[in-house]
Formats: C-alpha cells, sequence, structure tokens
C-alpha cells in the first residue's frame, strides 16, 4: 500500500458544538452570547484522525450555521478517497467550491492539516519550518460594556496575569474613552490593543485618540477603526497621529491585502485563519513579510482547536508580534482535551502529532463515508 492509499480519507464527521460566552461578546458590528461552532473529524485509511472548526461570524464573513454545515457536507463528499498529503490541492478546491465561506473552509483545511501531521508523526508547527517555538503572551479581549462591567473585567483578568487588555470600543466615543480611564487610573501599567472594529468614522477616530491620549492611556495598536474601504482614511490617521494601524476586516483576501499594502493603510496586518481560510492565510502571510508590513493573529469564537491552528502558525513562521488568541479563554466551557494549553495569559507549545487535540463526536454526529 502506497503512502498516499494509506493517508487516503475514509471517513467524515461533522456536528455542532454551542458554548455559551461567559459575558455577551459585544463589538461594533454584532454580538454573539454563545460560540455557534461546527467541529470536522477526519479520519485516514492508517487510522489517524483530525479535527477541524468552522466558527461563522455573519456579522464579518456572512457565513451561518446552517449555510456552513451544507457547504461542509459538499465539500466532505469530494474529499473521500483522496489523501491529505494533497493539501495544497484540496485547499485550492475549497475555495474554488467555496469562495464566501472562508470559516468553513479554514474548518476542513485544519482538519486535513492535523490528519496529516498526525500521520506523518509531527506537531502542525513543524509543517510551517519550527521557527519560533516557545511560549507566548495573549491579550485578553474587554468586550462593549458599561464602565463598572469594564472595571470588573479588567481587575480579574490583571489578577490573572494579564497587561494587554484588547478594548471592544466603536458604540460611542465619550463612553470607550471613560471606559479606557477607568481602567488606566486602576491599572496603570495595563496598555491597550483598542479594536472599534469599523465603528468610527474619521472624525470619531480623531476624537478617541486624543481623548485616550489624555487620560494617559497607551494605544498599542488601534485595529480596523475605520470601514474596511475607507483605506485613505486609515493611511490619514497613521500619518496624523502616528499610531500604529492595523488592518482586520479590510484583508480577508492578498487582493484585499495588495490594496492595504498601496495605500499604506496599515502598519499591521490581522491574521485571522477563520476570515480568510487556512491557504490564504499562508498566503498572506508570505505578501506581508515581502513588504516588511507587520503581523499579528487573532480569531472570531473558538475553542482550542482553531486557536490551536493558527498558534501553529505563530510558532512555525515566526515574526507574528502580537497574539490576540484568547476566545477560548471567553467561553463558559472548554470542551477539547489536549493541545497547547494556558498559563495565565501565556500559550505553552505543544509537542504531539498534529494538533494534538481530542474531541469525542456525540452519537447523532452526522458520518460521511
Amino acid at each position: 500500500m502506497t503512502s498516499l492509499d494509506r493517508t487516503a480519507i475514509t471517513k467524515i464527521q461533522l456536528w455542532t458544538l454551542d458554548i455559551p460566552t461567559t459575558d455577551p461578546f459585544v463589538v461594533a458590528t454584532g454580538q454573539l452570547n454563545t460560540a455557534q461552532n461546527i467541529i470536522v473529524k477526519l479520519t485516514l485509511r492508517d487510522g489517524s484522525v483530525g479535527f477541524g472548526e468552522i466558527a461563522p461570524f455573519t456579522d464579518i464573513t456572512g457565513e451561518t450555521v446552517t449555510d456552513s454545515l451544507k457547504t461542509a457536507q459538499s465539500l466532505a463528499n469530494s474529499l473521500l478517497g483522496t489523501s491529505v498529503y494533497q493539501y495544497r490541492r484540496l485547499a485550492q478546491q475549497f475555495q474554488n467550491y467555496a469562495p464566501n465561506f472562508p470559516a468553513t473552509r479554514c474548518g476542513m483545511e485544519t482538519a486535513v492539516l492535523d490528519a496529516l501531521c498526525r500521520s506523518a508523526g509531527i506537531p502542525l508547527w513543524t509543517l510551517w519550518g519550527g521557527a519560533d517555538v516557545r511560549e507566548r503572551e495573549t491579550d485578553i479581549t474587554i468586550p462593549i460594556c458599561n464602565p463598572a462591567r469594564t472595571l470588573t473585567l479588567g481587575q480579574e483578568w490583571y489578577e490573572r496575569g494579564f497587561r494587554l487588555f484588547k478594548m471592544k470600543v466603536g458604540h460611542d466615543v465619550d463612553k470607550d474613552i471613560q471606559r479606557i480611564e477607568t481602567l488606566h487610573q486602576s491599572l496603570p501599567d495595563v496598555t491597550f490593543l483598542v479594536d472599534p472594529n469599523q465603528g468610527f468614522t474619521r472624525d470619531a477616530a480623531a476624537t478617541f485618540i486624543e481623548g485616550v491620549k489624555k487620560v494617559g492611556g497607551i494605544i498599542e495598536i488601534l485595529e480596523q477603526p475605520l470601514p474596511k474601504d475607507d483605506l485613505e482614511g486609515a493611511a490619514w490617521l497613521s500619518q496624523t497621529y502616528h499610531i500604529p494601524i492595523a488592518a482586520d476586516e479590510s484583508v480577508q483576501t492578498v487582493s484585499d491585502a495588495q490594496l492595504v499594502i498601496q495605500h499604506k493603510a496599515a502598519n499591521f496586518i490581522n491574521l485571522k485563519i477563520t476570515k480568510s481560510g487556512v491557504l490564504e492565510t499562508l498566503d498572506i502571510v508570505t505578501l506581508a513579510k515581502q513588504s516588511d508590513l507587520k503581523l499579528m493573529i487573532g480569531g472570531m469564537l473558538e475553542t482550542r482547536i482553531t486557536m490551536g491552528c493558527s498558534f501553529s502558525l505563530v510558532l512555525g513562521f515566526g515574526g507574528i508580534e502580537y497574539l490576540d488568541l484568547d476566545t477560548p479563554l471567553l467561553l463558559e466551557t472548554d470542551p477539547v482535551k489536549g493541545g497547547y494549553t494556558y498559563r495565565c495569559s501565556y500559550l505553552q507549545p505543544w509537542y504531539n502529532p498534529g494538533l494534538g487535540v481530542s474531541l469525542p463526536p456525540p452519537a447523532n454526529s452526522e458520518v460521511i463515508q
């Protein structure tokens, strides 16, 4: 039996997984109270398995759980009998068939990659080179909420060792400044990665930057302050206020990244495999490094399956400066066993094959074989 035969996909299982958040996950573009995701499990002829996760966030990618599940079923049927060694071809096939379903593609790609590396007996991060294998610090997200809840959350996370807060803002500039002032006065050594999720106009962004400066807060990065198509405005903000700008919603594809580079509209690109798919993210990384653009990496609302795949890019490629890989900490439960772990605000690498995770499928999971 050849390697291609041994690594052929013989079975695919799909099931939904709903996990409530500890607090409402409120951002400028929407709100989630429950992570409603889809788990993918592949089995190969040699017995190796691979896990992936589809985490649709309708306000960002336009996908819904129902449509993502239907798309995943179609992609799964096309995978049967195919070797995971052909990852690049399969990923391109996913892009051709489901260009508007990046979260779905991400889940299927992650499962293929996990199975590939388990069959080969190597951690997933080795596939990308293993350039920076060490523990890495992540920020923690504070959703949009009232100042009292903001302070309570900030103090709780501070006690757990977090010093970089990702502040969700964009509903009300004055209240946004007040929330940061409240945290800064109580926790003066905390710095902020601020994310309006396209919620500001140019004037509002300017007012916010000046207001935070007056109250003494330190903004490490201002992420996607303006609507994603206002690249000229983002460039103006960066040049006028000398503040690092990160492009998030503005960069979903390589073509998007090229436009951001042409307009000098960002200092950072926020990579998210769920918004772009894994293959497209790899190509964005290559372009950004060629263009001397800095990188950070984040997620939607995912478990340690998708976060582990994202962390593998950090460990494998190196050069990713900021990690926003905290969403498993924002969920009420963690059903995933194995894989990377958290030590306070630090992600700890894993050394088992693939993602090193396991998650038993329920009895009612859909089986495609």
